[in-house]
């Protein structure tokens, strides 16, 4: 089997009709979350229209597919546990009543330097190299505000919200 070059739209839109439902199931199941399952079945099908090989059959096709959307799946809960973030739900239930808010409050008060550091790596999750393009530094200098962006962070928010 050869890697395909590339695949015609109407084997793409028949693989996605077939196995979306399937991947989708399988990713909510292994991450919890909707949007990050159609994340995760997007770079499946992303990963299919670029490295698939031709299969000689659809059970094989089928099993290609679980494969990469559980490596998938496993490579984001990996990377979770490596960088955890502020939940998306968090950020939205967020407003000028509400108690529960603390991390962000605490990370509006960090300088403007670093704060646009951490939310470009925590929240964005773009890679210190990127970062460093980004903003114009060098990427030792995005370590070290990332250093102290979350010694900053850190200490205003067990001043103000512990």
């Amino acid at each position: 089997m050869e890697p395909s070059s590339v695949r015609p739209a109407d084997e793409i839109e028949s693989i996605v009709h077939t196995y979306g439902t399937t991947l989708f199931r399988l990713c909510l199941v292994m991450l919890g979350s909707e949007s990050d399952a159609e994340d995760a079945v997007q770079d499946t099908i992303l990963t299919y229209l670029q490295k698939a090989p031709r299969f000689t059959d659809t059970g094989h096709e089928k099993a290609w597919l679980i494969t990469v959307a559980a490596n998938r799946c496993r490579d984001m809960r990996r990377r979770w546990a490596r960088h955890p973030q502020l939940p998306l739900e968090t950020l939205e239930r967020c407003g000028p009543d509400r108690e529960d808010c603390g991390v962000l409050e605490a990370l509006m008060q960090v300088p403007p330097r670093f704060r646009v550091v951490l939310i470009l790596y925590y929240v964005e999750e773009y890679p210190m190299e990127e970062i460093a393009r980004i903003i114009g530094r060098s990427v030792s200098a995005v370590k070290m505000r990332l250093q102290k962006g979350r010694r900053l962070l850190e200490e205003i928010y067990r001043k103000e919200y512990l």
